[in-house]
């Protein structure tokens, strides 16, 4: 990303702390990455899945002076919350919502620089009384922070970061084709594979068994998969979220997020490739779609 660099606190984020001696070991048998990862030079993305490997949540994990920081959903924090405590029977660990800190992305020329960070995904490092880190999805995406609430601001500003807004920054998110959890990754409808979370380093197969694991490589190896998640370029008034995708009156998928002239949609892959050699543009409401790869996936 290019230009000056600016910051904006996601107010749709939130913060869930989790500590106590059996942390890690807790997680590793739940969540779809390796949390032997994490440090406090390193983040990761990840994802908790339903025992049939169905999405539930996407988070990021950072590291605070011992402390795991999930970046979730704010509005889903509880349910997450609830299901973490679900599976922690006896574990030693303490699950806390931790609404006195923010989330904030950084993007920009050199944002990563005036992080003190290179720009590789996940990089991390202290910052001020928080965490900074570049995204662990993609280093075009910027750097994300926690930091406490009442000094978020004051931190980035003195970092050389003016303030911008989410929508600058959604933009960008839809120019990567970068999902954004339960709005583009459908709760217990979707598998890993469609969305492409390998692509974003959301998922190792090499750390051992979690929740939905063996279902999610099933479907990773399964020659037959039938849709995957798209950019798209839209000619015409943006679709809202589930607007059925057609290609001459046949489904060929559906909307997902989406905003100006770009937006996010799972796609049948015959039906792109039909349209790649008809000519005929697909459609969803009044507008037309061009399907764009993403420039993470590997399918």
């Amino acid at each position: 990303m290019t230009g000056e660099r600016r910051y904006a606190v996601i107010e749709t984020r939130g913060v869930l702390s989790l500590e106590g001696e059996d942390t890690r070991g807790f997680l590793q048998g739940l969540i779809s990455n390796d949390i032997g990862k994490v440090s406090s030079k390193r983040a990761i993305y990840a994802t908790l899945l339903t025992p049939q490997g169905k999405f539930l949540h996407d988070f990021f994990i950072a590291e605070r002076d011992g402390a795991l920081l999930l970046d979730c959903e704010r509005a889903r924090r509880d349910d997450l919350a609830r299901r973490l405590a679900f599976y922690r029977l006896r574990a030693r660990v303490e699950v806390t919502p931790r609404d006195d800190l923010a989330v904030l992305v950084l993007h920009g020329e050199g944002a990563g620089a005036a992080l003190g960070l290179d720009d590789v995904e996940g990089r991390a490092r202290p910052f001020t009384d928080g965490v900074a880190f570049i995204d662990p999805r993609l280093a075009a995406a910027g750097a994300r922070a926690i930091l406490p609430a009442s000094n978020a601001r004051r931190a980035a500003e003195a970092a050389g970061f003016a303030p911008g807004d989410v929508a600058d920054y959604d933009r960008r998110r839809l120019a990567l084709a970068l999902p954004d959890g339960s709005r583009d990754i459908r709760v217990e409808k979707s598998i890993l594979a469609e969305i492409g979370i390998e692509g974003l380093n959301g998922l190792d197969f090499e750390k051992g068994c979690f929740v939905g694991q063996e279902v999610t490589a099933r479907s990773y190896h399964r020659a037959s998969l039938r849709k995957r998640l798209f950019g798209v370029e839209i000619d015409g008034p943006p679709p809202a979220p589930d607007t059925p995708v057609t290609l001459a009156g046949r489904a060929a998928g559906e909307m997902r997020s989406a905003g100006g002239e770009r937006g996010l949609a799972v796609l049948r892959l015959d039906r792109v490739a039909e349209a790649a050699e008809s000519g005929d543009s697909l459609r969803a409401g009044d507008a037309r779609l061009r399907p764009v790869k993403p420039p993470w996936a590997r399918f």
